[in-house]
């Protein structure tokens, strides 16, 4: 598998699964990335890619030097899992 990429064009972080493309939508704001929603393909749900997805897409936020604000159950739930990106919850 790739690593994920910001699309912005899209507003999206991808992930090519080789199976299709898994992905988390964000809107942005002055003070932080929303990550609205994210969705893997629906065969290969339950074998960690939507946690690969979070885990790149968090990186790239913190690599801009950016927030995150978790709109979504999944991430709200990720981040709970993962004290280490505690720094980003904005």
């Amino acid at each position: 598998m790739a690593d994920v990429r910001d699309n912005k064009a899209q507003r999206r972080f991808e992930l090519d699964t080789g199976g299709g493309i898994a992905f988390a939508n964000y809107r942005l704001t002055p003070s932080a990335v929303i990550i609205t929603h994210t969705e893997t393909p629906h065969a290969l749900r339950g074998r960690g890619i939507a946690s690969k997805l979070v885990k790149g897409a968090l990186d790239l936020i913190r690599a801009d030097g950016q927030k995150v604000v978790a709109g979504c159950g999944f991430v709200v739930d990720y981040l709970h899992k993962h004290p280490e990106y505690a720094d980003l919850v904005g």
